[in-house]
Parts: C-alpha cells; sequence; structure tokens
C-alpha cells in the first residue's frame, strides 16, 4: 500500500486535508525561520530595536495603516538611540548628518549611482499608474527637475506676487464674511487648504479650483484630503511583501476610484493645453518640453496632480499648524502679531517681498515645521549596489533606511526641550544655536539633496504673506475644541487633519 494511503488511514484525513496542513505548516515554519533569521543571523541583526520589528515586517505595516508609525518610530529612538532598527531591513536614524547621508549626493560612488533611489513601496506602489517628479527613476527625475526649476525660482515666485495676492485678499474677505467679524468660529485647516488648492491651481493650470469661491467646497478636494488614510493599507502590504495584492486590489476598484479623483485634473489640463505655451506659470516648462521628454497626457496629468497636491498641503498644513500653536502660546501671538503690525501701516505695504523683513516670523514658521512637519516620514530609500555608508558605518545595499522628521525634530539629542513651542531657537546663528543644543540642521522639512522639495520657494512666500496678512488684519482666538488638536490626528506620512476652529476676530486697532 502506498504510503499516502497508510497515512490516510491512519489519521483518517483525505489527501486534500493532508495537503491543506502541510501547507500550513510550511507557512509556519517559513515565518518562524524568517523571524529567527531576522533577529539572528541577518546583516542587521546588530542593530537595535524591539525583538518583534527586527523578526517581521508586519508591526511596522500595522502601524503605518492605523497612522501612528512615526509617533511610534519617536517612542523607540527615546529608548535604543540615533539608530533603530525599525523592521527586519529597514534602519530609521536622527542623527542630523543622516540626511546628507540618505538623501544627499553619495561622493566617490560606484556603478554611476548618485544618490540613493527612493523605495517605490511608498513611492509609487501601483505598477500601473504613471510616474511623476517624486517617483520617477534618477534620469526621468532630473530631466522632470529642470523642466520645472526656472517655474520655481525666487524669480519667477516674484513674478507671480499679484497672482498670489488676488487669493489671499479673497480668503481675507472670506474670513471677515463667512466669521461674522469674529462671532463665528471657522474651521482655519479648511479655509488654508482653499486658498493654497485655489493659488497652486491657478499656478499650474491657469485656472483656480473655485474653493474659496465656493465657501470652502470642491469635490476633488473632498476627495484627495479623504483618501490619505485608505492608501495607506496599499503601502503597508506592499511592504510586509504583499506588492501582488496591491495590483489585484487596484485592478478590482482602485483604479476606478482614482480615475474620478483624476477628473477634474484632467478637465483643467486639457483646457490650460489650448493656453499658450510660454504662459509665465508653474507648469509651462513641463509643456513647453513635453515631445522633448516623451511625456504623454497621462504623464503629464500625474505630474500636475502631484504638484497640486504637494504645492498646497505643504504650505496650508504649515498655516494650520502656526495658527494652532500661536492659539496656544499668547506671548508668542503677541510678538509675532506686534511685528508685523509695527512693520506695516496698510495692507498695501504687505506682499510677496516686504514679508521678508518679518524675522521673528520666520523663526516662528521654522519652530512649526519643527514641531509639525507637514511630512512626518515615509521618504525611505533604498541603499544602492555595493551599499553605502551612512554615518560613517557600512551598510549593506537592498537596506532600506530613512530619517523620519517627527523623530528627528524631536529628539533631545538635536533640540533643547524638543516639545516646546519656542521659536526663539531659530533667532540664533548654527554655532550660538548649537552651544545652545539646538542643532538647526537636524530640521529639514523640504528635504536635502537633488531631489529635495522643488516648491520650497513657492511654500515659504505664501506662508509668510498669508500669516502676515492674517496677523495684520485679525486678533487670533481659538476654540475649546482646540485642545491638543495635534496630538488627536493621524498621520499617513502626511497629516488627516482634524478641524481647527479659530476665531478671526477684526484686529482691536482698526474696529
Amino acid at each position: 500500500m502506498p504510503v499516502i494511503d497508510k497515512l490516510t488511514g491512519a489519521t483518517g484525513l483525505s489527501g486534500p486535508h493532508l495537503l491543506l496542513g502541510a501547507v500550513g505548516v510550511s507557512i509556519i515554519i517559513y515565518i518562524v525561520g524568517s523571524a529567527i533569521y531576522n533577529v539572528f543571523f541577518h546583516p542587521l541583526a546588530s542593530y537595535p530595536g524591539p525583538l518583534i520589528q527586527r523578526a517581521s515586517y508586519i508591526p511596522f505595516g500595522i502601524r503605518h495603516t492605523l497612522g501612528i508609525q512615526a509617533f511610534h518610530t519617536q517612542t523607540l529612538h527615546d529608548k535604543y538611540g540615533p539608530v533603530v532598527r525599525i523592521s527586519p531591513n529597514h534602519l530609521s536614524f536622527t542623527d542630523h548628518r543622516a540626511w546628507k547621508d540618505v538623501y544627499g549626493h553619495i561622493a566617490g560612488s560606484r556603478n554611476g549611482t548618485e544618490e540613493m533611489m527612493k523605495s517605490l513601496t511608498f513611492a509609487h506602489p501601483v505598477d500601473e499608474q504613471a510616474h511623476h517628479i517624486i517617483s520617477a527613476d534618477r534620469e526621468l527625475h532630473a530631466k522632470l527637475r529642470r523642466g520645472l526649476a526656472n517655474s520655481f525660482s525666487d524669480a519667477s515666485m516674484r513674478g507671480q506676487g499679484p497672482l498670489i495676492g488676488k487669493y489671499i485678499d479673497l480668503l481675507i474677505h472670506k474670513l471677515h464674511e463667512q466669521g461674522e467679524e469674529g462671532r463665528v468660529p471657522l474651521n482655519a485647516t479648511n479655509w488654508y487648504n482653499c486658498t493654497t488648492f485655489d493659488i497652486t491651481g491657478d499656478l499650474i493650470f491657469g485656472m483656480p479650483f473655485g474653493a474659496l469661491e465656493g465657501n470652502g467646497k470642491h469635490p476633488w478636494l473632498e476627495f484627495i484630503l479623504g483618501s490619505l488614510k485608505s492608501v495607506a493599507p496599499m503601502g503597508a502590504l506592499s511592504y510586509i511583501g504583499l506588492h501582488w495584492l496591491v495590483q489585484v486590489i487596484w485592478k478590482m476598484s482602485g483604479a476606478e476610484i482614482f480615475r474620478k479623483s483624476m477628473e477634474s485634473v484632467d478637465l483643467m489640463l486639457k483646457e490650460r493645453l489650448k493656453m499658450d505655451a510660454d504662459r509665465n506659470d508653474l507648469f509651462g516648462g513641463l509643456i513647453q518640453r513635453q515631445e522633448k521628454l516623451g511625456l504623454g497626457f497621462d504623464e503629464l496629468s500625474a505630474n500636475a496632480w502631484i504638484l497640486v497636491l504637494a504645492g498646497s498641503e505643504t504650505t496650508a498644513t504649515t498655516l494650520s499648524g502656526v495658527t494652532y500653536l500661536l492659539t496656544q502660546n499668547p506671548e508668542v501671538l503677541k510678538r509675532v502679531t506686534q511685528e508685523v503690525r509695527t512693520a506695516f501701516k496698510s495692507v498695501d505695504e504687505i506682499d510677496i517681498n516686504s514679508v521678508n523683513k518679518l524675522t521673528y516670523m520666520l523663526a516662528v514658521l521654522n519652530e512649526t515645521l519643527r514641531l509639525y512637519p507637514p511630512v512626518t516620514s515615509n521618504l525611505p530609500r533604498v541603499v544602492p549596489r555595493g551599499g553605502a555608508k551612512v554615518l560613517g558605518e557600512y551598510i549593506p545595499e537592498g537596506t532600506i533606511v530613512e530619517v523620519q522628521s517627527w523623530s528627528m525634530n524631536h529628539s533631545k539629542e538635536n533640540w533643547v526641550d524638543p516639545w516646546a513651542f519656542n521659536p526663539a531657537r531659530f533667532l540664533d546663528d548654527k554655532e550660538t544655536a548649537r552651544e545652545k543644543g539646538n542643532i538647526l540642521d537636524s530640521l529639514q522639512a523640504f528635504s536635502v539633496g537633488p531631489r529635495n522639495c522643488i516648491g520650497r520657494n513657492l511654500a515659504y512666500a505664501e506662508m509668510r504673506w498669508i500669516l502676515a496678512r492674517i496677523l495684520f488684519e485679525f486678533d487670533l482666538r481659538g476654540s475649546p475644541t482646540t485642545a491638543n488638536w495635534i496630538e488627536r490626528q493621524k498621520s499617513y506620512g502626511l497629516w488627516e487633519r482634524i478641524p481647527l476652529d479659530v476665531y478671526f476676530e477684526p484686529a482691536r486697532e482698526k474696529r
């Protein structure tokens, strides 16, 4: 009698049941074996971190899905130090020198590699989607960057002053009107989003989304801000090794949802393509080079979409954060308000250039970027072939390495009293600050290196101008509902911001 017959006869189980049992046992053996290898024999085995996270990718994936990964990683750095193994093949750093090592050019690199490439697990989890400037490989990224560089220069930003100012004027008008001159609290987060989306829309498409005119409502804006949570599980599945499942889910439902979200962008892009190709806006450079770069409509649309999101979300997030922090810190609010109202005698004096003289306001914004970074994490890089050194230590090829802003910005090694809102730390020069225990180079809200944020100039210009106008026009007062506003939020790389109710009361001396 065959062996299988003896086994099935002895156990009373059929062949299929035994097969399923064997598969189950094999899976268990694989999981246990992988965990043992990861903990004791993996090339990163010597790096510190919680046992379960050194053994498995699943804990990171779960926390990423729940929107708490960045916060948990920060606590790990408090416990284990400046380098933590946050999953079997993933290291996180809080030593400020890691910014350059991970995101900068690799000096004397081999194999023609000039930078660590982005981990597509987070930058491009869906294979079918068109690549854009954030997910593009090194060669395409360089071409896209060159096509956009002139549009994002300081000179270009100054030239866009009248257009940006038009929407800031409209925002101020809406805050007066909808807030009933300070009698009704307004969701500052929503109004900042409307403003930055309309500005970015006009700078890219030659027309706004109409969110301000619609009193804070636009379907595309609502979808984008509501989609962060739903995208997180896709990245988590890919991270734990189920990239194939992400592609299946995308084909079954994700593609249609994304298509609907892109309808407004596609329509606006078609109108933009009918305009003068030399129009002086953020997208003109790419349109002029479309043929040379070999960009189809889908690629143009993908880049327009990411520029709208990145160009508006960073600014709106920081404005929301600074408004919250100022209402919670009356002395800082008083000082920065006094600076603005002393510097300007009328609204007409406040423009994209004149706000540059507000040194304390810049310190306030930088401290906000430190305490409430628009991008908390999810900017991992992959160590190239041949390996690389980070902080002087050799890291093997294929390792995921990352500097998470939330952890870096709240490290006691980098900042004195890191949880306190203290803009004065940014009034010192670098050496004086370091003597006091503040390493100013630790703050890199717009990243560093060849892939740093191309919209940095635009973001700072908008933030300074909008905040100056608001502090000149209004006395800010937080609603009781704003208590612990930051602590009550989740972050999926970008924040899932909750309402921030604020009273915008007309400035007392102007009443």
